[in-house]
């Protein structure tokens, strides 16, 4: 092995449901022509925002933002029901790109609350995925965001209470938050499949591995708002590696790589792999030799587009 080796990272990078997203707005553009309103970013990252409104769409906070009659296109994180009333208020033409992985939660919420269940959400309180589930159910949705309120929350009737997750947190972290919430409330309702999604999933258990594996440094690009590209630095640290976010090769620090030997390159489940190659060429030229995996990633996860797009 080289003394300074850069190992690229996978899988690692777009998920099933960015793609399906961006996809979506570029079908949009082509077909239609500028503008293409989006409510909120389409998926967290900024490099793939500011590309895709250098093409001519517009990214509005409110769907009250949308000119009347005109499309808008709904982000991968979900939105709530009283979203899509005003947007049917409003006359818009909606091209619905929210993530399946989302949908299938908010799904859940709406069947446990029709049962009339309490839902325990386990979620980042100002992610706009969680805004958006919340939404479904707002008098029956509890957000939990830690241990400390797992042991805390108050439920109206214990023998009827449900969870939910967040689609990209830490399978680790939100472990211990359902423990706590099976001891507390034994009826509690769980979906029959982890709402943690496979490609959160995935690139977390990649990066404990290369950290096993010998990794001192592990570089995760992806923006700040990105929720799972958080918890992939978060992991690696826990793993026992010093673990970077950087959004793109400016933000790497020289004085991050002194006394490296072994460098693992990753991203987030919404970063381009552009911006990969752009870091492993930086690191390239300090000094490292690099090996890994070329492919980004061969998860064989593909979503169909909205019926508008296809």
């Amino acid at each position: 092995m080289s003394s300074t080796e850069l190992e690229l990272v996978a899988p690692r990078g777009y998920c099933a449901g960015v793609d399906r997203a961006i996809e979506t707005v570029e079908r949009t553009l082509a077909e239609e022509g500028p503008p293409v309103y989006v409510r909120g970013e389409i998926v967290h990252n900024q490099y793939v925002v500011s590309s895709l409104a250098a093409r001519g769409a517009v990214f509005v906070q409110s769907e009250g933002d949308v000119p009347e009659g005109e499309t808008i296109i709904l982000s991968a994180h979900g939105v709530s029901p009283e979203v899509r009333r005003v947007c049917a208020e409003r006359n818009l033409r909606v091209i619905d790109a929210t993530c399946p992985l989302v949908s299938k939660v908010h799904a859940e919420v709406r069947r446990y609350a029709g049962r009339g269940a309490t839902v325990l959400l386990v979620g980042h309180d100002d992610h706009d995925e969680v805004i958006g589930t919340r939404g479904e159910a707002p008098d029956q949705v509890i957000l939990v965001e830690d241990v400390d309120q797992a042991e805390r929350v108050q439920v109206p009737d214990p023998e009827n209470v449900a969870i939910t997750t967040q689609t990209t947190l830490s399978l680790d972290d939100t472990a211990g938050i359902v423990e706590v919430l099976r001891r507390r409330f034994p009826a509690l309702l769980m979906p029959a499949s982890s709402d943690i999604c496979y490609a959160t999933q995935n690139r977390q258990d990649a990066v404990k591995e290369v950290v096993a594996g010998g990794a001192d440094l592990v570089l995760v690009v992806g923006s700040r708002n990105s929720s799972n590209s958080n918890r992939m630095v978060e992991v690696a640290r826990a793993a026992g590696a010093t673990s970077y976010l950087i959004d793109n090769a400016a933000e790497l620090q020289p004085g991050w790589l002194e006394g490296k030997q072994r460098v693992a390159l990753t991203s987030g489940a919404s970063a381009p792999e552009v911006l990969v190659q752009e870091v492993a060429t930086l690191l390239v030229t300090s000094g490292f030799v690099r090996g890994g995996d070329e492919n980004p990633s061969q998860e064989g996860v593909v979503f169909s587009l909205p019926p508008q797009v296809r």
